[in-house]
């Protein structure tokens, strides 16, 4: 928001004269006559001054063909411009039979929608300056601007050279910062007046409507504000009865803030020439007079034209002096791109090292918030006050680029940390996750230098009405302005934002090889599987044999074997029974890797009766069950069967891996509450004991197939292929499993479907 717009917010009487139609003055500078004509080069209005150049009464001329006035070949000229583009300005040299005599006008004509309007301004001579005069003016100029490379020598021999031209008083170089204020940047002038370099001017001074205008219409000139303006007659076009556009109009009139600004100043002559930049007004050159002062109508086209050849330098200046800036950027954005894209680790590629990911924008400190998780990078606020702000920024950016060299005035509580974040540029990554990377520069004091207090251009009526108005005194005032940072650059936000496409497009490419890769693995998965179940399939027949071979030796052929024999057969039936369990393991495994889910809607409770009454039928823990289930269990949509094969496996793990006289399995659910994942969460569910733990290096192992962290005779043998099963089953339901375990008091297995 800019400074007018904030003071208009807080005052909703404010009238000023940022809203001041000034293009639709009504009336023109005394120094010129001004006709308004139709498509038949009839006059429609007139300036009412006609009878000072003409010797013609304004009232008699109106409803007159041009040609009263111009002979044939003069109104044909000014005839051809119906022909041209609106906005397209043409000039001549004219001459008009006043009281029997020959007076000499430049002559500068426009088209408007409605209407052509020409402007006519008394000249002595009927002859144009020539090309070599012309040349002889500019030639110099021209060639030494464009030897000069540094932007502020460049600006000074532009004022220089155009104080040659213009013989004004004071010549300056203004320019507007993004909010509309300005400053003067460079400054020729005479050796009385007190100097204008390094003020600076609030946006009020030259309001947006001027502004608007300066870029529209290059050159604005005023040789007296004192003179008396001339009016339009009749003020309104006659046919449309709306105010004529003298936007394009050499000769518009001065509006009366303007007029009593400029006379506080002690200024009586004004010329300004619009200094452009990539098609944005960038300054202007403003040239003051102390005595009213009248330049020639070539003269102020050589001055428009110099006011090109300035802009066209300007963008060369300005791009060569930010040109290094910039290149050294984007070296370090590249970099950093290449380590992304290179990166298993995200974060990590980010901030290591961490000065490439500040220098990237010119940052002190800099936060990587993916999620809940931030990462803090630099000199910045601490981790719960880039929390807090990150949570603001939540509710009140919504742009994927947001900055500001002043972050208190917009979150009060930023106060705190003003000495590292008075400057914040915020990138938001993900539209999706929170994805957020922070940059913060620290707060900067600067005294600024204003031409009289900014403030008094405020004004408060009896009416209690706020008015922006001229103000009175322009001699040095100084503010200190705190909570804020040294602005950020347009290359710096243009490197922000080409880093987060390189960021997105780098995920994008990503998830495009991650999915190749899944897809590719999703087929030698069933291949794998497919295989795993043939391969184990077609084992089980030749191992049969085996068992029975053996099983034959020892009933049939004992009496011919001696002991060490029998023991080798009997080893042999042992292992091939061992083989068979996990050749089933293997192909239970395999059919789960095959299997299609029957999800339907499952009573826990009546699955648990299931399960521990299959332990109950068995001898071996009948006499020492003690199953506890502290509330109802809920219903779920799972697959029955396999769900029944989770709670057996761990249970059944329970009960073997424990080795207290008194042992116990507690089978429950955590619900949202205790898991403080909000409402809507699935149920966790666990299975308890008192059994003798897990260590915490085995965790992650005992998951795997055929893995177990004891000898065969301990705890009952086994194959080690249960808890593999178990997490194949439960991450076919999209759900995740594990667990809490302390050595020898016991372990809690948690999983969800």
């Amino acid at each position: 928001m800019s400074q007018s717009e904030e003071t208009t917010a807080q005052n909703p009487f404010l009238t000023n004269h940022d809203r001041r139609a000034i293009h639709l003055a009504g009336s023109i500078q005394p120094h010129g006559v001004l006709l308004a004509l139709n498509s038949q080069l009839e006059i429609l209005q007139v300036s009412n001054n006609t009878q000072q150049y003409f010797g013609k009464a304004t009232q008699d001329l109106l409803g007159q063909s041009l040609d009263s006035l111009f002979d044939a070949r003069q109104t044909a000229t000014i005839k051809q411009c119906w022909e041209k583009n609106i906005g397209s300005v043409s000039s001549y040299k004219v001459a008009i039979i006043t009281n029997h005599q020959e007076q000499f006008f430049d002559c500068i004509v426009h088209r408007t929608a409605d209407v052509l309007i020409v402007e006519l301004e008394a000249t002595a001579s009927n002859s144009e300056i020539s090309f070599f005069s012309f040349h002889g003016l500019v030639s110099d100029a021209i060639a030494q601007m464009q030897n000069t490379a540094n932007l502020v020598e460049f600006l000074d021999l532009v004022v220089t050279e155009l104080r040659k031209i213009t013989e004004f008083d004071r010549v300056m170089a203004y320019q507007f910062d993004g909010q509309g204020a300005g400053a003067v940047v460079a400054e020729a002038k005479q050796e009385d007046l007190p100097p204008y370099l390094g003020l600076h001017y609030p946006e009020t001074d030259i309001p947006i409507e001027s502004r608007e205008l300066y870029t529209r219409c290059k050159l604005r000139f005023i040789p007296d504000f004192n003179a008396q303006a001339v009016n339009l007659v009749p003020i309104n076009h006659p046919i449309t009865h709306q105010p004529l556009d003298l936007t394009l109009s050499v000769l518009r009139g001065v509006d009366t803030c303007c007029v009593e600004f400029h006379q506080n100043m002690g200024v009586r002559a004004l010329l300004v020439i619009s200094l452009m930049q990539e098609g944005k007004l960038w300054g202007l050159i403003s040239c003051h007079h102390h005595t009213p002062k009248y330049l020639a109508y070539e003269v102020r086209k050589i001055c428009e034209f110099l006011g090109q050849i300035v802009s066209s330098e300007l963008a060369h200046k300005v791009s060569h002096s930010e040109w290094d800036y910039e290149v050294k950027l984007k070296a370090l954005q590249s970099e950093l791109l290449a380590s992304i894209s290179q990166a298993d680790n995200f974060i990590d590629a980010l901030i290591k090292p961490e000065i490439r990911l500040l220098d990237v924008v010119s940052a002190a400190g800099a936060a990587v918030c993916l999620d809940n998780e931030i990462t803090l990078v630099g000199v910045t606020p601490n981790l719960e006050q880039v929390q807090s702000l990150i949570e603001w920024a939540d509710t009140q950016v919504r742009e994927n680029l947001f900055y500001t060299d002043s972050l208190a005035k917009l979150y009060p509580d930023g106060i705190v940390f003003k000495d590292t974040a008075s400057g914040l540029l915020l990138l938001r990554i993900s539209q999706v996750r929170r994805y957020y990377i922070l940059w913060f520069r620290p707060e900067v004091m600067q005294t600024v230098n204003w031409a009289g207090n900014p403030n008094e251009s405020i004004h408060l009526d009896v009416d209690g009405n706020v008015t922006l108005g001229p103000r009175k005194s322009f001699a040095k005032w100084q503010e200190t302005v705190q909570l804020t940072s040294l602005p950020w650059k347009k290359s710096e936000l243009d490197s922000a934002i080409a880093l987060r496409n390189a960021i997105v497009g780098i995920v994008l490419s990503k998830a495009d090889e991650l999915a190749k890769i899944n897809l590719e693995l999703e087929r030698s998965n069933r291949e794998l599987s497919s295989f795993a179940y043939a391969a184990s399939h077609d084992l089980k027949e030749p191992l049969r044999g085996i068992y029975n071979y053996s099983t034959v030796l020892i009933e049939d052929y004992a009496h011919v074997l001696d002991a060490e024999g029998i023991e080798y057969i009997e080893t042999v039936v042992t292992l091939s029974v061992r083989m068979e369990a996990l050749i089933n393991a293997l192909l239970r495994l395999a059919q789960l890797g095959k299997a299609q889910l029957r999800a339907k809607a499952t009573d826990i409770n009546e699955l648990i009766n299931q399960v521990i009454d299959i332990f109950y039928a068995s001898r071996q823990y009948s006499q020492v069950l003690d199953i506890r289930i502290p509330r109802p269990l809920p219903t779920i949509s799972c697959d029955a069967v396999l769900v029944n094969e989770v709670f057996s496996n761990l249970v059944g793990n329970a009960l073997k891996y424990n080795d207290k006289a008194e042992q116990w399995v507690e089978i429950g659910y955590l619900d949202a509450a205790q898991q403080q994942t909000g409402e809507n969460s699935a149920p966790v569910f666990y299975v308890r004991d008192n059994g003798i733990g897990i260590p915490e290096h085995h965790r992650e192992t005992i998951f795997r197939l055929f893995k177990r962290l004891h000898s065969q005779e301990k705890f009952g043998g086994g194959v080690g292929a249960g808890l593999a099963i178990v997490k194949k089953i439960i991450e076919l339901h999209n759900g995740q499993i594990w667990l809490e375990s302390n050595v020898g008091l016991g372990s809690t297995f948690y999983f969800t479907l």
